[in-house]
């Protein structure tokens, strides 16, 4: 939980941000491959899945920060549909593991860059032509990073209810199991249920 101290206001978005990241990744605590493929609501996302979309937030940071430097145009490539499209379900040959590495150094990476920016300094955007913004757009820093901010808690409340849906496991109780926190009256860290013989 963040607690309430003076920050600067990179290092406030940034510790926002953290959160969301946290929450995201402690969905897949306990998990095996098989379960988090598993699709257990009407929607097609897992737990697996959700985690590699949002590993592609730092590929997008790092494509925009390469469109803005002239290192590479504006135009969306074959390759970046196919990297945010390819995103949000586990290959044949992928493991939870391999997933949790990519998301572990690329939320690094972001939350090092969100950290040390300059909240109001302008950089363009690169356009969306799902939105229908078909042209580079002006926007903060700032901006950005509450995108992010955005994007991240959206995608960990889909990853709990992924995950409450597959074992009955909610946030809070993953949260006690990955941080040692010992039960109380009100709730108690989640454990494997012994497999009955």
């Amino acid at each position: 939980m963040l607690e309430p101290t003076t920050h600067s206001e990179s290092s406030a978005l940034a510790a926002f941000l953290r959160e969301q990241v946290v929450a995201a990744r402690t969905a897949a605590h306990g998990l095996t491959d098989a379960e988090a493929r598993l699709t257990p609501t009407r929607s097609s996302l897992s737990v697996g899945g959700i985690l590699k979309h949002l590993t592609t937030a730092w590929v997008t940071w790092e494509r925009r920060e390469a469109q803005n430097r002239g290192e590479r145009g504006w135009e969306l490539t074959e390759a970046d549909y196919g990297t945010f499209y390819g995103s949000f379900a586990l290959t044949a040959d992928e493991t939870l593991e391999q997933v949790l590495e990519g998301y572990d150094a690329a939320t690094g990476a972001l939350l090092a860059a969100v950290e040390s920016m300059d909240p109001g300094a302008e950089v363009l955007e690169a356009p969306a032509p799902w939105f229908g913004r078909l042209e580079p757009s002006r926007v903060t820093r700032r901006f950005l990073a509450l995108h992010l901010i955005e994007e991240f808690a959206r995608h960990a409340g889909h990853a709990d209810i992924v995950r409450e849906q597959l074992d009955g496991a909610q946030a809070g109780q993953l949260t006690m199991a990955v941080e040692g926190i010992e039960g109380n009256d009100f709730m108690q860290p989640w454990r494997r249920e012994p497999v009955e013989a």
